[in-house]
């Protein structure tokens, strides 16, 4: 869930839970209310009722020792006087109970005032009730209500939350996108700000400037020692190959002396070897190299198979290419050919004798995918993981190799943003994918 969801949904929550906490508080200061006003209504009844009391009613029912009892018609209130023994002292505290009482068959929740009292020497019980039944339709109509005001400021809270955040991070994702996504070399890094009012976003902004100064200048500086690292190398290198090359010709050198010589000569070329590689990967990694070139990959690998013809009938490697269209990719045409041989090279090295090597295209979608299988001694599924990085392959004593074939496909397929995937199972084979982007 991204930032801008996160504060929407945070907004939403903190206002329903708002809403509901106030809602509770309407719900029981309208009972307190309700209830309160309901029995001062009560206690005014109570008063005219015994200030009205009919001494012939109840001297009736003081003979016929039945209970006084009224309803109004619509059984919204009701009074009961009933005549109760005159033992102990009688207790005048109002007493104010909500119970549910049937009159004539009608069942409801009445809000009921309990009395005694004395009137001509007798004791009374006296019962003042008014129905809660309006005052419970109201509780249930503001509930109703307040249900739908709930969900609709929760859909208003979500909407406009969501729309308010997005337009508050819509410079921080640019910053996000355009200062660091979208940076692939520092030395072209555009220092321009994004605009905003955010006060917390252009110290961003500016952090970022200011840290991206720094790994441009520590950018330029690697370069800038690789090439005079590679160059100091290099001189040497070559200067001590020429050396032993001159004394292998002498006449007069012994064969131990001359095997030595070989060797040193071959940990040399070894040295150049890497040394070279690592000057590639650095200068694909700078971005030196121009993509202007319109490659044709059907042109690229007929080359290839010309230049190594002679190490696959070595092997005796059935060799298919079945690659029919003749696809056309912009980009630097030297760096492809040397992906490409790099990765068929890598498959005749570690194929077996009278193994295959197969070519295979497949334009999907995406784009156009170039697929090379081989049936060689393949690869334990964690070194095929790393099989990319630097000086991370499988050793094998019987094959010359340092590393870094791999890496420098890689390079190459980022510099171009090409797509590459690598399936391989030990005994099995490997299988390498190169997807091209179309249009």
């Amino acid at each position: 869930m991204n930032l801008q969801a996160k504060f929407a949904l945070y907004n939403a929550i903190t206002k329903i839970a708002i809403i509901l906490v106030l809602g509770t508080i309407i719900l029981l200061s309208l009972e307190t209310i309700s209830s309160h006003h309901l029995d001062t209504r009560l206690a005014k009844k109570r008063l005219k009722v015994i200030e009205n009391l009919d001494d012939k009613e109840i001297d009736s029912l003081i003979k016929s020792r039945q209970s006084f009892t009224d309803y109004n018609i619509l059984k919204e209130e009701f009074i009961v006087l009933t005549a109760i023994p005159k033992a102990g002292k009688i207790d005048t505290t109002l007493t104010f109970t909500s119970e549910t009482r049937e009159i004539e068959g009608e069942i409801e929740i009445y809000r009921i005032l309990n009395d005694q009292f004395e009137f001509n020497n007798k004791r009374y019980k006296l019962e003042i009730g008014e129905t809660m039944t309006a005052m419970e339709s109201i509780k249930t109509t503001i509930r109703f209500y307040m249900l739908i005001v709930l969900v609709i400021s929760l859909l208003i809270t979500l909407i406009t939350d969501y729309a308010f955040t997005n337009f508050i991070l819509r410079p921080f994702y640019k910053i996000i996108d355009q200062k660091l996504n979208k940076v692939n070399n520092p030395t072209s890094y555009n220092y321009q700000n994004i605009p905003t009012n955010t006060t917390d976003f252009k110290i961003l902004d500016n952090s970022i400037n200011s840290l991206m100064r720094k790994i441009s200048d520590l950018f330029l500086l690697e370069k800038q020692f690789i090439a005079n690292v590679s160059h100091e190398l290099l001189t040497p290198i070559s200067i001590l190959s020429g050396r032993l090359e001159n004394i292998l010709t002498a006449d007069n050198l012994p064969i131990e002396h001359e095997n030595k010589i070989f060797a040193s000569l071959k940990t040399l070329n070894r040295l150049k070897v890497i040394i070279n590689s690592l000057l590639l990967i650095s200068k694909v990694e700078n971005e030196q190299y121009l993509k202007k070139d319109n490659v044709s990959i059907k042109h690229q690998l007929d080359e290839i198979y010309e230049d190594l013809e002679d190490r696959i009938l070595d092997k005796k490697i059935v060799y298919q290419n079945r690659i029919k269209s003749d696809f056309i990719f912009t980009g630097n045409q030297a760096l492809i050919h040397t992906l490409l041989v790099n990765i068929i090279n890598n498959a005749i090295k570690y194929n077996v004798a009278k193994g295959s090597i197969t070519i295979e295209e497949e334009l999907c979608q995406s784009g156009y995918i170039l697929k090379i299988c081989d049936t060689g001694i393949g690869m334990e599924k964690e070194i095929a993981t790393n099989a990319f990085n630097r000086f991370e392959r499988e050793n094998n004593e019987n094959e010359d190799g340092f590393g870094l074939g791999l890496a420098i496909v890689n390079s190459i397929a980022k510099f171009h943003q090409l797509n590459i995937d690598i399936k391989s199972e030990k005994n099995s084979g490997t299988v390498v994918s190169i997807e091209f982007p179309v249009g």
